[in-house]
């Protein structure tokens, strides 16, 4: 007698919902890089008004806004050039959405500043090696009976278990200025630590976060996160 095939239970249901759930995400997946971010605007001038400082709050600049980016002579040639067209090209891109575009002109009201650094260690500050010291106990018959012995010997038994991997400590620091007078009117910094080596993609989620609020940010220090395709 021919029977036809039994149909999936509501549980074998969930049960292959759940791994094509997984097989899908595994194919997009993302990795989040959660920059600590602190930003201060001072979009303010001071002046002397009857002999008395008095602050006068300045309007926040209404996009549209032009901006050339101004260099250190150590950022101008060489690597670190090369590296300063690759990070101004990442601010370049996370401005533009804000109604603030890169020029090349000395009539531009603003300059913009960026610079980052990058620390590689040889693993995470926190995977140190087991210790130095290791304790061995035996169990002996003699005529008295069972006994229990230990002794505390010198050097590792097995190889140094920790996570050799290297791990990199980054900061990344945005200046905006007063082209006329020089007088900076935004600062923000963005730090971020992990096992990823340097990509573009990981300098520019963190040049997105360090913008994060711009131009009127919340205060104190806080935690942007941006997720990046694998």
């Amino acid at each position: 007698m021919h029977t036809a095939p039994p149909s999936l239970t509501p549980r074998r249901w969930t049960l292959a919902a759940a791994l094509a759930a997984l097989l899908l995400g595994g194919c997009a997946s993302t990795y989040r890089v959660d920059s600590q971010v602190e930003s201060f605007a001072n979009w303010t001038e001071t002046g002397s008004a009857s002999g008395k400082q008095a602050t006068a709050p300045a309007a926040l600049p209404q996009a549209p806004q032009t901006y050339r980016f101004e260099r250190l002579p150590s950022q101008r040639e060489g690597d670190p050039g090369a590296r300063q067209n690759a990070l101004e090209s990442y601010a370049r891109d996370a401005l533009a959405p804000l109604g603030w575009t890169a020029v090349d002109s000395a009539a531009s009201p603003w300059t913009v500043q960026v610079s980052a650094s990058s620390l590689r260690l040889a693993r995470s500050p926190w995977d140190d090696p087991w210790p130095i010291f290791w304790p061995m106990w035996g169990v002996g018959v003699g005529s008295h009976g069972p006994r229990v012995s230990g002794q505390l010997v010198w050097g590792p038994m097995f190889p140094p278990m920790y996570n050799d991997r290297p791990y990199y400590q980054r900061k990344l620091t945005l200046v905006v200025r007063e082209a006329r007078s020089g007088r900076v009117v935004y600062e923000t910094h963005a730090a971020h630590d992990g096992l990823w080596a340097d990509s573009p993609g990981l300098w520019r989620a963190m040049v997105s976060a360090a913008l994060h609020g711009f131009p009127a940010p919340p205060a104190g220090a806080r935690q942007v996160n941006v997720d990046l395709p694998r």
